[in-house]
């Protein structure tokens, strides 16, 4: 099996537009948490939300408003042309595959048009926005990718597993090059359903604390370039995707299981991938959206992986970006790797008493010697998705 390597990152989200920014603000341990602005509603939760219009992101990608584009696929587009602008390649559309996830695709703008699709028959083309693959699709256009196209759709594990889907295609040989991660935007659909669930918090979160109360909506997009290391275009190596597992606990279509089985189960099979032992792991970016349950299962399912005195240094940086759905794995994918590169880890912002039976984060950025990193993604129906990352040699 071929060895899948980094080597191009491009994000944008609430704490910055670039890869050098969002380190910046993790660094700094400056949040991007505010009351929507752009999104426009009557709900005023926290989000983190990326204060760039629509309009301001056309301009910006030269793009036309009349291009039946979303906001989610504005992000991604912006996200993907920062690899292209930080490393010695130019895009190689016949070469590479796509591999997108995401959560509620272009809904912003099927909202948007609802009450005018009887009147207005041009508006029609949004309908279909709706559909994850419409926004992967819109994309993959802006750069002339054709070859190979995918959207993954698995609620908060998308991206994650859209880079999961993406090594194997490179561990297979189908692909030497394959841009993955994924992109969402805030949209009232999401902001009320998740209000509907009682689980958004009315201020800025506290994963893994006794007092946690809900999660905070954000938006972002996040990409990477993933090549054979045999065959990486002389590019410089970022870091190495050596495990990755994923697994369904099937307990219920928004909760997790109390004990984490599927969170278990998605980072031991990650472990096994990765040909490494749980002692090995050096750091989580946990998913830790500051959720009753969520938090507790996942303490739980740490708890089994590793023996209790020997849980890793953790932390969820949700806190900075709110919690991104399908861009979230992607998101923190990125960070992960910069932990590596940086020997650093991230604070769980927020946090102030552990819950009863858990586990403390860590509560102030920190630095120390990292060889392997875990990145945990978990989403709705159960779907759970660990990724391991390694420091390239």
């Amino acid at each position: 099996m071929k060895t899948v390597v980094v080597t191009g990152m491009g994000i944008v989200s609430a704490i910055g537009s670039s890869v050098t920014a969002n380190l910046h603000s993790l660094q700094s341990n400056v949040h991007g948490l505010s009351k929507p602005a752009i999104l426009k509603t009557k709900h005023q939760f926290p989000v983190g939300e990326i204060k760039l219009s629509n309009a301001e992101l056309l301009d910006e990608l030269n793009l036309s408003a009349n291009s039946g584009i979303t906001r989610a696929s504005l992000l991604g587009i912006k996200a993907i042309t920062e690899i292209f602008e930080n490393i010695d390649i130019e895009p190689d559309p016949e070469n590479t595959a796509f591999v997108s996830g995401t959560s509620v695709g272009g809904i912003d703008k099927t909202e948007e048009y609802f009450d005018q699709f009887d009147e207005n028959v041009a508006l029609r083309t949004y309908i279909q926005a709706q559909h994850p693959g419409y926004t992967t699709q819109k994309i993959a256009e802006y750069f002339g990718i054709k070859e190979h196209i995918t959207t993954i759709s698995t609620a908060c594990s998308s991206s994650a597993n859209a880079i999961m889907n993406g090594a194997r295609l490179i561990q297979s040989g189908r692909f030497s090059k394959v841009i993955v991660g994924g992109s969402d935007c805030l949209t009232k659909f999401t902001l009320n359903g998740f209000n509907s669930l009682r689980i958004l918090s009315e201020k800025p979160a506290r994963p893994f604390d006794i007092n946690r109360n809900g999660l905070n909506l954000g938006e972002a997009a996040a990409y990477l370039v993933l090549e054979a290391e045999s065959n990486s275009s002389g590019q410089k190596v970022i870091a190495k995707v050596s495990g990755a597992g994923n697994a369904n606990d099937a307990y219920h279509q928004t909760a997790s299981s109390e004990n984490g089985e599927g969170a278990y189960k998605a980072m031991t099979a990650a472990l096994r991938s990765a040909n490494l032992n749980a002692s090995q792991i050096d750091y989580i970016n946990a998913h830790g959206t500051g959720t009753q349950n969520n938090d507790l299962a996942e303490t739980n399912a740490l708890k089994r992986v590793f023996a209790q005195n020997e849980v890793p240094d953790f932390s969820s940086t949700k806190v900075f970006t709110g919690h991104t759905l399908g861009a979230a794995g992607a998101v923190e994918a990125i960070y992960s790797i910069l932990s590596l590169q940086n020997q650093q880890l991230f604070a769980n912002l927020n946090f102030q008493d552990m819950m009863e039976n858990g586990l403390v984060p860590i509560t102030q950025k920190k630095h120390r010697k990292l060889d392997h990193v875990m990145s945990n993604s978990f989403g709705f129906g159960g779907n759970c998705t660990s990724l391991i990352f390694s420091k390239h040699a």
